[in-house]
C-alpha cells in the first residue's frame, strides 16, 4: 500500500494480470505493485464489521466472508495508541470493502483518509475496479507498532501483511489470479495519522516495502 508524500499510492497490477493486494498512501512514491492487508477488526467473523470505536459516528463497513481480512493483536493497554490503532484498521477495511462493492468514491474511506491522500486512495481503489476484479481469499496483517507524536495530534504506525492465500476474482469471467510465481508474500506498511478535529485519525500517508517482513 504505497502512499505517497502528500498522498502516495499503491497500485496493485503486474503486467500479466495478477493484482497484489497492496495499499496506497501518501509520499510522492509511484503506485506500487505491492497488496494492502484489511479486516473485519477484532470480530471472528470477516462478515461482521469491526466494534466501533468511541467518538464521532463512524461509517459501518461490512467486509464479505470471501475475504477473510484479519487483524493479528491490534491490542494496546495506551487508550490513545488503541484510538490509532481501531481508526488506521478501519481505514485498511475501507478500502477493501470499497473495492469489493466496486465504489471508488466511497465516503467511508473519505471518512478515514485526509483530504490530501483521498484522491490516491480512489486510484488504488480503480486500479482494481477499473479491471472488473475483487478481491477475494485471506489476508492477515500482524506485528502493528503505534508511536505517538510529542503534540497528540499526530502518530505513526507499521504493520506486516501476508499475501499468501490474498487473489483477486474477475467479476465477469470469475477468473481468480495470486502474486506470481517468486514473489515474496510479505509486505511492510509505514503509514502516518493525523487526529482531526472530530477525534478521528485520519491517514496521511503510507508507505509499502515488500519483503521487509517475516512470520
Amino acid at each position: 500500500m504505497a502512499r505517497r508524500a502528500l498522498t502516495t499510492t499503491a497500485a496493485a497490477l503486474t503486467a500479466t494480470a495478477a493484482l497484489l493486494l497492496t495499499a496506497c498512501g501518501g509520499g510522492g512514491d509511484k503506485p506500487s505493485d505491492d497488496i494492502k492487508g484489511a479486516d473485519s477488526g477484532s470480530s471472528p467473523s470477516a462478515s461482521a464489521s469491526a466494534s466501533t470505536p468511541s467518538g464521532p459516528k463512524r461509517p459501518k463497513i461490512t467486509i464479505p466472508s470471501s475475504f477473510q481480512l484479519t487483524f493479528e493483536n491490534w491490542t494496546s493497554s495506551d487508550p490513545v495508541e488503541q484510538a490509532v490503532l481501531n481508526d488506521a484498521k478501519e481505514e485498511i477495511r475501507a478500502g477493501y470493502a470499497a473495492i469489493i462493492e466496486n465504489a471508488p468514491d466511497s465516503e467511508a474511506v473519505a471518512f478515514y483518509d485526509t483530504e490530501g491522500v483521498r484522491g490516491q486512495t480512489k486510484q488504488w481503489i480503480k486500479s482494481y475496479t477499473d479491471k472488473n476484479v475483487t478481491v477475494i481469499g485471506k489476508l492477515p496483517t500482524f506485528s502493528p507498532k503505534v508511536n505517538l507524536a510529542k503534540t497528540g495530534k499526530g502518530a505513526s504506525l507499521s504493520y506486516c501483511t501476508d499475501e499468501s492465500e490474498a487473489k483477486t476474482k474477475n467479476r465477469e469471467t470469475s477468473k481468480v489470479e495470486g502474486n506470481p510465481a517468486g514473489t515474496d508474500p510479505y509486505v511492510l506498511y509505514s503509514v502516518s495519522l493525523a487526529k482531526n478535529e472530530q477525534g478521528v485519525w485520519q491517514n496521511a500517508s503510507v508507505h509499502s516495502e515488500r519483503g521487509a517482513c517475516s512470520r
